[in-house]
């Protein structure tokens, strides 16, 4: 699965890899030239009855710019993968986005339909071929209103909406914000309340079963990795990572603390993404805790090597059948349906182990 790259290149202070899980939902094809409409992506937009606004637009985006528009944005380019998903979630195909190819490997609670154009890479998109499907609206993600993207992208007058790349202090939180915003600059404010309030009563229903359930410890890691240099690299989400958010939601109690950290880590939890970074022994100072990890299911992935190390056999999680792989195919970065995606594996992995 791992595959090292940024969630968002500038102001994250520790580079991000990939993350996966499960599926959902099927799609059906648009057609999105330069002058074709956008279409509803999923089953779930084919029932959707709410209502488009066709208001003028005016709100501040993530980094505290003022984006005004005569009316809502109908021909969207998305340049980062949560906000394309949450495009498609608000049954809104974008006419451009960046990295479909990776988006499709990684991501899989809504799929890019069928003819909407790949402009480039997330961080450096192709801006000839990005104009070319004549946009009335770029979103990006940022983490300051001075992030040289959005000053090259406003160059050529196309309103650009930017959405704050991660909030370390309230990550369940920035992940509905920004899909309110991109709501609220298409006019599908009122999907997007729909979309939130569904997603709230799916976590507390989770959390119930969680509860209900005779957990042996509350203690809990997720963690990633990759394969550097011939060594395994294990990513421990703390105190700030959507996934580990997420896991306290559900009543568990995150074992990767800053203490840890600073013993076994390299640098510190990144404070925006809460991610930090270990070896295998570095599993051990949370050796009680119950830990999830995620795998690509690739032959050479970094889970090849970890399930032959004798310090990770040797873990009390793994000894007791404590140790869960999530499956392959949800985006750790993602909106509301890849985090119930991740609220499913969670739930699986303890009721049914």
């Amino acid at each position: 699965m791992i595959r090292v790259h940024t969630f968002a290149t500038a102001a994250a202070t520790l580079a991000v890899a990939t993350l996966t899980l499960t599926a959902c939902g099927t799609t059906t094809v648009a057609e999105a030239g330069p002058d074709a409409a956008t279409t509803p992506s999923s089953e779930s937009c084919a029932a959707d009855t709410t209502t488009t606004s066709t208001a003028p637009v005016s709100m501040t985006d993530g980094v505290g710019r003022t984006v005004e528009l005569d009316k809502p944005a109908e021909r969207i380019v998305v340049l980062e993968w949560q906000q394309i998903e949450d495009a498609l979630t608000l049954c809104v195909t974008p006419v451009g986005v960046s990295d479909a190819e990776g988006y499709a490997t990684y991501v899989s609670a809504e799929t890019i339909p069928e003819g909407v154009v790949d402009v480039g890479t997330r961080g450096e998109p192709d801006l000839d071929t990005l104009y070319a499907t004549n946009p009335d609206l770029i979103i990006v993600e940022a983490f300051s209103a001075d992030d040289e993207l959005i000053a090259q992208l406003e160059k050529r007058g196309v309103p650009v909406l930017a959405t704050l790349g991660a909030d370390g202090a309230d990550p369940i939180g920035n992940m509905k914000t920004v899909f309110e915003m991109i709501g609220e600059a298409t006019g599908r404010t009122a999907r997007a309340e729909e979309v939130l309030q569904e997603f709230d009563a799916y976590l507390a229903d989770a959390k119930e079963k969680v509860t209900a359930a005779a957990l042996p410890t509350s203690d809990f890691l997720f963690f990633d990795g990759w394969i550097e240099g011939g060594n395994v690299t294990i990513r421990p989400y703390g105190k700030g990572a959507l996934f580990t958010a997420l896991g306290e939601e559900l009543g568990m109690t995150a074992a990767w603390t800053d203490e840890i950290d600073a013993a076994y880590g390299s640098g510190g939890v990144d404070p925006a993404y809460g991610l930090g970074q270990t070896d295998i022994e570095g599993l051990t100072a949370v050796s009680s805790a119950t830990l999830f990890y995620s795998n690509d299911e690739e032959a050479g992935s970094y889970v090849t090597e970890l399930e032959k190390n004798p310090i990770w056999t040797a873990l009390p999680a793994v000894q007791e059948g404590r140790a869960y792989a999530f499956p392959a195919g949800v985006w750790g970065a993602g909106g509301p349906l890849s985090c119930q995606q991740a609220i499913d594996a969670y739930v699986d992995a303890l009721l049914n182990g």
